[in-house]
Formats: structure tokens, C-alpha cells, sequence
């Protein structure tokens, strides 16, 4: 049975692993520590909320990290969710999903007004998750970044 939970630092090296795997598929390099290092700062400092999802077994299969933010022009509290990811062994079996819900419901129980997200140009199964979920695809607005040197 797949229970998903709020990760804590006791999570931290599965969670770890995850991340690293969810940046190599964003053509990322393979790099545990690093991975490791961003997700306890996130988890110390309390700067995202992390939900993790696992079938019982010692080893997480997925998670969804959210980000709290405001949107200015409404005036209201949101969520980015920024990361989604499910192992490749157990996609399929609505992980992703149930991760998603668990997000909207965290947002709902806790007074945001809104759930955004970006995804790939070419991430169709994440595309297909998000709109079956209800979740509009801006055709408003474009999104821009910046990359600054170091």
C-alpha cells in the first residue's frame, strides 16, 4: 500500500538519492552530495514542504516539493510546486498522483489560494498528470529566467 507522508531530516539520504535522480532527469550531473546538502538545507531551515511517498519498504519511491510564495497581483498566498518526481521502478501506478493530491491538499489545509507549477515543453506524461488534475495551462503569460554568473 503506497502512504505519503511529510518528509523530515530522517528521510535525508532516500530523499537525497530521489533528488539526485529527479536532477540527472533534468540532464543534471549525478552528484549525491550535492543533492544531499540542497534538500537538508531545505528541510533544516524550513524553506519547502516536502511530501514523500513509499510502499512500506525502507526505500522512498517519489515526492513533490512545494515552495511557499505570494502572488502579488491577486494578493493572495500560493504554492510553487516545483518538483515531482517517482522513481522510474514504480511509475505507473499513480504515485504521482496521489503526491499531487497530497499537495493540493496540503494548500487547501493550510490557506493557500493557489497551486503553480512549470513543467518541460516536452514532459507529456507530466503534461497529461497536471491537466487531468484540473491544473490550466497559462496562455497568458510567458515564462522568462535569468541565469546570473557566480
Amino acid at each position: 500500500m503506497i502512504k505519503i507522508t511529510l518528509a523530515n531530516e530522517e528521510h535525508l539520504d532516500e530523499l537525497a538519492r530521489l533528488f539526485n535522480l529527479y536532477r540527472i532527469f533534468y540532464e543534471q550531473k549525478d552528484d549525491i552530495d550535492r543533492a544531499r546538502d540542497f534538500i537538508k538545507n531545505r528541510l533544516t531551515n524550513e524553506e519547502s514542504i516536502i511530501f514523500i511517498s513509499t510502499d512500506g519498504s525502507e526505500k522512498l519511491n517519489g515526492f513533490v516539493q512545494l515552495y511557499p510564495s505570494f502572488c502579488s497581483v491577486s494578493t493572495i498566498p500560493i504554492l510553487i510546486l516545483y518538483d515531482l518526481y517517482v522513481d522510474q521502478n514504480h511509475r505507473g501506478k499513480g504515485i504521482g498522483r496521489l503526491l499531487m493530491n497530497q499537495a493540493s491538499k496540503h494548500a487547501k489545509d493550510n490557506g493557500f489560494k493557489r497551486l503553480e507549477l512549470s513543467t518541460a515543453i516536452t514532459n507529456v506524461i507530466g503534461q497529461s498528470l497536471y491537466e487531468s488534475l484540473n491544473y490550466q495551462r497559462d496562455k497568458d503569460f510567458y515564462h522568462y529566467a535569468l541565469e546570473l554568473d557566480d
